[in-house]
């Protein structure tokens, strides 16, 4: 078997005659603020035309940075067949279809399928609306020899259920931040530089637990991060380690990894060939080890000359934003609040009025009386100030994500009066029908409580309850006490020792007591 990186979370499988084809991520993401680090616009002409013609074509998830439709409609060859994942709904089929592919294998969670001859593959799920409303997953390809385990960025809860397929010679795995949290807040400085050190310790110890689990042979740094080429964004990459970003390199996990007694974790670039013959793994570079150091020990210098060989595509493309003026909030009327009306869960869960102001427009989304209206000096628990025209974007196309289509550009800050509310951004995510049913369901189970008959555990000198109230974690698994608090290294949240109070949500503490 060998695997090719293609940049970001995207993979080029060669393996008996067959080639697969992961993410593959080439058009900048997010209101063009996401570009692949390091960059993959140079690849070989001959990865280049198997990329663009695979017998199979694997897309984890429909964020940008995995789901690149300009490329997919441009470039990849419409014969080629999809396999997706066992998703609650069809959305990500829908997508294809509408972009003229029209070969599929449907898969069902964690079964394994042969695809060609002694060539199986296996799709594991995650359907939270936490990890998006049509869901995440993560790819096992086997060819009888060799197994590569293509997690990206799903945060599978389950640590042994990729393992369970067999040994592992290949774990592409993320380990860097892909959110817009903490930066784009309204905070004092020096609490935002330490909530973004926070994060990243979080990223770290769960990439750690998932490297532990599943016990590959090598471990290959994917989904990020990505760098951010817009001056007006370029703050946010992370190049001394000192700046408040959520985006370190590998060259930090790769420290981190060795301080764990774990030396496995290959240094990756797009073109970085992963060969696996009888249980070994040889790496070949595409460049020199001197010109692969230098993109991160002369990361700005890189960096500045990525942004130089783009800035011309970057000013074109942004002069395409601005669109005749429409009305926004007859048209948010019109959109929300029939899904406001079915989501009486999710708007408790909510608890507070959101101000969205876009330009010189403030808009008034009143989640208690389930309306959307001009504001008029009414009060709020949250605010997003947002460019207008990125705001007319959104809504003219009926964006029903807005954490994709939108949040993930960190074009834009926020504020809100207490802790993270995970309905908020949960509506904001769910913006049809189709995915507001589902979302309203399980914010009904979770207000409701988590349903278990799991005993309690003990971790350490206390006895907590099994699951995460935020994402059904098991802490026997992702548990740990770090102080005075309970850690689920899951997502980082901390919880309170002596009281059970949550540190990230007030809503969601735990049941712990000292051990007897």
């Amino acid at each position: 078997m060998q695997a090719i990186s293609i940049g970001h979370a995207g993979i080029l499988i060669r393996t008996r005659g067959v080639t697969i084809v992961c993410d593959p991520w080439f058009v900048p993401a997010f209101f063009a603020s996401w570009f692949v680090f390091p960059r993959n616009d140079q690849l070989p002409e001959d990865i280049m035309h198997d990329v663009c013609n695979p017998d199979f074509l694997y897309v984890s998830h429909l964020h940008g940075d995995h789901f690149d439709a300009s490329f997919l409609a441009d470039k990849m060859n419409k014969d080629t067949t999809v396999l997706l994942p066992d998703f609650p709904t069809r959305e990500l089929e829908r997508e294809f279809n509408k972009l003229g592919f029209r070969k599929f294998e449907r898969t069902l969670n964690t079964q394994e399928r042969e695809v060609a001859p002694g060539v199986t593959v296996a799709i594991h799920v995650e359907t939270s609306i936490t990890d998006g409303p049509g869901g995440d997953s993560a790819l096992v390809v086997s060819d009888g020899v060799s197994r590569l385990v293509n997690q990206n960025d799903c945060r599978t809860n389950d640590l042994n259920a990729l393992r369970a397929h067999g040994p592992v010679d290949l774990h592409w795995l993320q380990f860097s931040g892909a959110i817009w949290y903490p930066m784009v807040y309204e905070m004092d400085a020096v609490e935002k530089k330490q909530l973004c050190v926070d994060k990243v310790d979080a990223q770290f110890a769960r990439a750690l637990r998932y490297v532990e689990s599943v016990g590959a042979t090598t471990v290959v740094p994917s989904a990020g991060p990505p760098c951010f080429l817009d001056e007006d964004l370029f703050a946010l990459n992370m190049i001394t380690g000192q700046e408040p970003s959520i985006f370190p390199d590998q060259t930090e996990f790769q420290r981190r990894m060795s301080d764990a007694g774990k030396l496995n974790a290959a240094t990756t670039i797009p073109g970085t060939s992963f060969t696996v013959i009888g249980g070994a793994v040889t790496v070949e570079q595409p460049m020199s080890g001197e010109e692969v150091s230098a993109i991160f020990t002369r990361k700005e210098e890189y960096l500045r000359k990525y942004q130089a060989d783009w800035a011309t595509w970057l000013a074109n493309y942004k002069a395409t934003w601005p669109s005749p003026e429409t009305d926004v909030i007859g048209t948010l009327k019109l959109w929300w609040e029939p899904l406001m009306a079915m989501a009486p869960s999710v708007r408790q869960g909510i608890g507070g009025n959101c101000l969205i102001n876009a330009g010189d427009l403030a808009i008034f989304v009143n989640f208690f009386d389930g309306v959307v209206e001009t504001h008029a000096g009414q009060a709020y628990s949250y605010r997003f100030d947002i460019p207008r025209d990125l705001v007319e974007h959104v809504v003219s196309t009926r964006a029903v994500d807005w954490s994709n289509s939108l949040f993930l550009s960190c074009r834009f800050t926020a504020w809100r009066e207490g802790q993270y509310n995970e309905y908020l951004y949960n509506f904001l995510k769910s913006l049809s029908v189709e995915r507001m049913t589902r979302t309203e369901s399980e914010a009904r189970n979770k207000l409701q409580g988590i349903p278990s008959d799991e005993s309690d555990i003990e971790i350490g000198d206390y006895v907590v309850q099994r699951r995460c109230p935020h994402r059904n974690a098991d802490l026997s698994v992702f548990g740990e006490i770090e102080g005075d608090h309970l850690v689920c290294t899951l997502h980082g949240w901390k919880f309170d020792l002596d009281t059970g109070r949550c540190h990230n949500a007030a809503e969601k503490p735990i049941r712990i007591k000292k051990r007897s």
